[in-house]
């Protein structure tokens, strides 16, 4: 696909309030787009968008019919869209067999339902423009599997899988579809999820170089960005030798 300037596009972005998806709505308005953010506190959100003029839709993505709304009120306010990032996810760190039967429906509400309706909800208006982008953020956790955070991975991996077929489907449509790949970043995700990251290596990263992935797989049409580059040998080293990256797991961490 041709190259995308982001100049003058519409772009929304959830899970804006913060982290990951703060950084990105800094990173799209740097390069002329208009924002749409979304998220669940109304002040977070504002303190975002307000310094770069964009437009906040406050809600939730478990509720049913977020995904309509978002797109509804974001053709409202701004006539179109041209690229949605979906970023909102939340993890969980632990064993699974200790897990609470409701966190496993919250991750898979939040990692993969919701991001399925808000595709479904908005490629149709993607297409109308015949240039659209359609962006997951998902987690080195959902391409490397890692213990301890099974469903998370399996969440995640679970939108790799959906963003490669959309991909196919949409092929010929005018709309792009791909996928960034954060390693560790520093976020309050990890507050969030159970447990606070203690790892030395990797190492985590801001979440500025995961917003600049983020624009180049919309302006470059990538279908993939693994932030750090590194993490694509890890990753490949897996997928060709399972057992013996497995292995180097188990011993290394």
């Amino acid at each position: 696909m041709a190259p995308v300037q982001l100049s003058g596009k519409v772009v929304v972005v959830t899970g804006a309030s913060r982290g990951i998806g703060a950084a990105t709505v800094r990173a799209l308005a740097a390069r002329g787009a208009t924002v749409v953010g979304t998220g669940r506190d109304a002040a977070a959100l504002a303190s975002v968008l307000e310094p770069v003029r964009g437009t906040a839709v406050l809600g939730d993505v478990r509720d049913p019919g977020h995904a309509e709304d978002v797109v509804r009120r974001t053709v409202e306010a701004h006539g179109r869209i041209d690229a949605v990032v979906v970023n909102a996810g939340i993890g969980y760190t632990g064993a699974f067999a200790d897990m609470p039967a409701a966190r496993i429906d919250e991750l898979l509400d939040v990692n993969v339902r919701a991001p399925m309706q808000l595709a479904r909800a908005v490629l149709p208006e993607l297409a109308r423009n015949g240039d659209g982008a359609l962006v997951f953020v998902t987690s080195i956790a959902g391409v490397l599997l890692v213990p301890v955070e099974s469903v998370y991975s399996a969440t995640k991996a679970a939108v790799e899988a959906f963003a490669e077929v959309i991909r196919e489907e949409v092929r010929g449509s005018g709309v792009h579809v791909g996928t960034v790949v954060p390693g560790a970043v520093q976020t309050e995700f990890f507050a969030n999820r159970g447990a606070p990251y203690e790892r030395s290596f990797p190492r985590q990263i801001p979440p500025e170089p995961v917003a600049a992935g983020v624009v180049r797989v919309i302006e470059d049409a990538v279908d993939q960005a693994v932030v750090p580059a590194w993490l694509r040998g890890p990753a490949l080293l897996r997928r060709l030798a399972p057992r013996g990256y497995r292995t180097l797991s188990r011993r290394y961490g």
